[in-house]
This record gives C-alpha cells, sequence and structure tokens, in this order.
C-alpha cells in the first residue's frame, strides 16, 4: 500500500467496526470481518459509510482473491489468531507492495487524578490480580506486544512498535465500563455473576473515595500504552 491508488482495505476481527470506520477517508473499499454475527450486526447499523461493508469470517480463511488487498488491519485483535494460519493467509491476499498493520495495547494503564498520586493505580492493580486466572492465555499474546507473531512474519520489510502511550481524559464511569470490556473480567462474570459486578461496584466506590469526588462523569487522565506491528510485503 505504499503508494496510490489506495483500493481496498480489510479489517479483521472488526467489532463494531470503530476501527473500518477511520479507513473509509483513504480506501475506495473496506471491508470489515468479524467472527460475531452480533458484532457484524451492530456494526451494519451505523449509517453514513457507501463504501464500507462488512462480513461474518475469520483472519484465517479469507475470501478475497490472490494479491488484492492494499491494507491488512487488525485493531486489537490479532492475538486471537492462529498466527501461523493467519500469517500464510495474509501473504496470499496481500498486493506487492500490500502492507500489514496490526496494534493493540497490553495490560499498561495507568489513572492519574490531582493528588492522589499511585493510590488509583494500586486499585488497578488489585482488580487485575483479581483477574488474573480468568486471563486467557491468548491475552498473553497482547502483553507480548505480539512479539512472537512479527517474528514469525517471513518478509524483511517489518517493524514493532513496543511504546505508544496515548494519554485521554475519560470519565471514571468510562474507565469501569472499559475494564468491563476486558475478555478476563468477562470470563469472571460469566463464571461468577455476583462477584464480577460487585468487583465494579467495589472499585468504582473506592475510585471516588480516593479522588473525594461524589459523580462517576468526573474526569482523570487515563493513559494506555498500545503497541502495532508493521510488514509490507515485497514487489
Amino acid at each position: 500500500m505504499k503508494g496510490k491508488p489506495h483500493q481496498l482495505a480489510v479489517d479483521l476481527g472488526c467489532g463494531t467496526g470503530q476501527n473500518c470506520r477511520s479507513l473509509t477517508k483513504y480506501f475506495e473499499q473496506v471491508v470489515g470481518i468479524d467472527v460475531s454475527e452480533s458484532q457484524i450486526a451492530e456494526a451494519r447499523a451505523v449509517p453514513g459509510f457507501p463504501n464500507l461493508s462488512y462480513r461474518v469470517g475469520t483472519a484465517e480463511e479469507l475470501s478475497f482473491p490472490d494479491g488484492s488487498v492494499d491494507l491488512l488491519t487488525a485493531a486489537n485483535a490479532a492475538h486471537w489468531f492462529d498466527a501461523e494460519r493467519f500469517i500464510k493467509e495474509a501473504m496470499r491476499v496481500l498486493k506487492p507492495n500490500g502492507c500489514l498493520a496490526l496494534f493493540g495495547y497490553g495490560d499498561y494503564m495507568k489513572i492519574h487524578y490531582e493528588s492522589c498520586g499511585d493510590r488509583l493505580n494500586d486499585i488497578y492493580e488489585e482488580v487485575m490480580q483479581i483477574l488474573l486466572p480468568y486471563t486467557s492465555s491468548k491475552v498473553n499474546g497482547a502483553n507480548s506486544k505480539l512479539k512472537d507473531l512479527f517474528e514469525a512474519i517471513p518478509i524483511p520489510d517489518k517493524e514493532r512498535i513496543e511504546s505508544i502511550p496515548i494519554k485521554q481524559q475519560l470519565s471514571i464511569k468510562t474507565v469501569i465500563g472499559f475494564i468491563q470490556t476486558f475478555s478476563m473480567y468477562q470470563a469472571y462474570l460469566r463464571a461468577d455473576p455476583s462477584a464480577a459486578t460487585a468487583l465494579l461496584e467495589r472499585t468504582t466506590s473506592r475510585i471516588l473515595e480516593e479522588m473525594k469526588v461524589s459523580s462517576t462523569e468526573t474526569k482523570v487522565d487515563f493513559i494506555l500504552e498500545y503497541f502495532c506491528v508493521l510488514a509490507c510485503k515485497p514487489e
């Protein structure tokens, strides 16, 4: 995808389509793929992107001709892929000079508010310790920043960037909602719904108390460390 025209981008593990929609300005056609029919249905419900379509499918079996894709990307999803089968399929569908861009975040997260110091981060670390037994081995692929997958990509023009810190101002409510999306929290919720719900309620109360505020709409500085794997198929 080094040089125009930028015709086709494919977003794997697209979820509800957030990453897909950001690509529509730069490509003639964008296709989002996810294994979840419910996620695809939610993505299709967002109007206003005529050059964007969605399919239910996997990263390891792509219904595109050989050498037809300019950009193959995945946002916080590649650690779930079967690396060997995915890489083989990626090399098949990418055009000469086509690019692979995989990015996501691990378990590094920092929360700051005025004079709270590290106390909010200590609360977060305690939550992560409780969730540790419910952490999939696949999640460790994200926490290792796709090191094994990167090393398995069979082309020389590649790069792995381990630390891209992104700082945002988010409400306490949004931060708690973010934790709620973690696969290990969802596993905990399935195993013990009442305990999982109580954990978030208790965590919210502790954060409010530490910050000496009463509203979950209060904003904190939220830092998430992203990583990315980039590769370009030879001509």
